[in-house]
């Protein structure tokens, strides 16, 4: 329900005071996105925190800080969100989108400093236990349910609480609370809170790997992640996943990872194959921006990194790209739109001031 505000008005007329609320000006929604982290893979570059987004939604009262949702959380998650005067304490819920260490690596750090500083429980939302061709299980549940296990174990937990019983006796993992999905191959809501809705799509990169979308009075976001279609090699029509842009129609802004095409099989780098395809190429992403209506593009999880001679462990073929060569590839996939290459931290606010 929408609050508004009044003041008090008073005026004399024909010698009697009436007292009237005049309605005041409301603060207008906006919708913040921030990457909290752009290093592409599981490698380090120029410190780079670990893969991560950032939502706020509030209105200019509180500049958009209402309610905060991160979307995965690699390392050095907490660090950033610091620098934006965002504390761990803050945030409303935590949404992973695989449990790949470069989107995860940081949940332990958040869980931890929260704890310490006594929050309160949050929800962490992810897709329910999902099993691989190969033979093994990704399980977000079982992830949260231990993060507080080395701590406990080494001893931290109960020194810490011997300092101050208000502390929970299980460590960070007491403070989660977890709410699991089946991913599908339709849009289906995961999560709300007043006028903040999150829907979640099944997408193509791990097994279990799910894809959200933010809608706010302010305007909407897709959050990708490692999204690739679901034909893993060519030939195919688009590296991109029909979910994600099934989940995308008439979206403002797409935050998706990305791989330049300068690290294709027929290229000189030697990037592995299998890995190349399934991440959504620069070109392909600026094509689907352009098909579903979306105004901003934000791409993050750079693969390579900006002015990276090698990513993780393969030479980049011509030198480092920058920003330009990102854009480029964007445009040659037709969208013409606002196009954000992605360095930690960078932010789109919407209505844009």
């Amino acid at each position: 329900m929408q609050m508004k505000s009044f003041a008090l008005g008073i005026a004399l007329v024909v010698g009697v005071w009436f007292v009237a609320l005049v309605p005041l000006a409301e603060a207008a929604p906006c919708l913040m996105v921030t990457l909290t982290g752009t290093q592409g893979g599981p490698s380090v570059f120029k410190g780079q925190a670990g893969a991560g987004t950032l939502v706020r939604y509030g209105d200019d009262s509180n500049d958009c800080g209402t309610t905060k949702l991160q979307f995965d959380t690699g390392r050095g998650t907490n660090m950033r969100l610091s620098q934006i005067d965002v504390s761990p304490v803050s945030l409303n819920a935590i949404f992973f989108t695989h449990m790949h260490g470069d989107h995860t690596e940081g949940f332990a750090d958040i869980m931890m400093l929260r704890w310490y500083l006594k929050g309160p429980k949050i929800d962490i939302v992810c897709s329910s236990d999902a099993a691989s061709a190969l033979g093994f299980t990704n399980s977000c549940r079982k992830y949260v349910t231990h993060i507080g296990d080395a701590f406990l174990q080494s001893g931290e937990i109960a020194e810490r609480r011997s300092e101050d019983k208000a502390r929970l006796a299980g460590g960070p993992a007491d403070l989660a609370n977890v709410i699991t999905f089946d991913p599908k191959d339709e849009p289906q809501a995961v999560w709300s809170s007043g006028d903040v809705k999150v829907s979640a799509i099944r997408s193509t990169h791990t097994a279990g790997h799910a894809s959200y979308r933010v809608d706010t009075p302010a305007g909407s976001v897709v959050i990708g992640g490692d999204a690739a279609n679901d034909k893993l090699a060519p030939p195919r029509a688009s590296s991109t996943s029909e979910q994600v842009e099934r989940l995308a129609q008439g979206v403002d802004i797409i935050v998706h990872s990305t791989i330049h095409p300068v690290l294709a099989p027929d290229q000189t780098s030697g990037f592995p194959p299998a890995s190349f395809y399934r991440q959504s190429l620069a070109t392909d992403l600026g094509a689907m921006a352009k098909r579903v209506g979306a105004k901003y593009l934000m791409l993050t999880h750079l693969a390579p990194s900006l002015g990276a001679v090698v990513h993780n462990r393969w030479k980049v073929p011509g030198g480092p790209l920058k920003e330009a060569d990102y854009r480029k590839a964007v445009e040659a996939g037709g969208f013409t739109g606002t196009t954000i290459v992605g360095t930690d931290l960078a932010t789109l606010r919407l209505p844009v001031k």
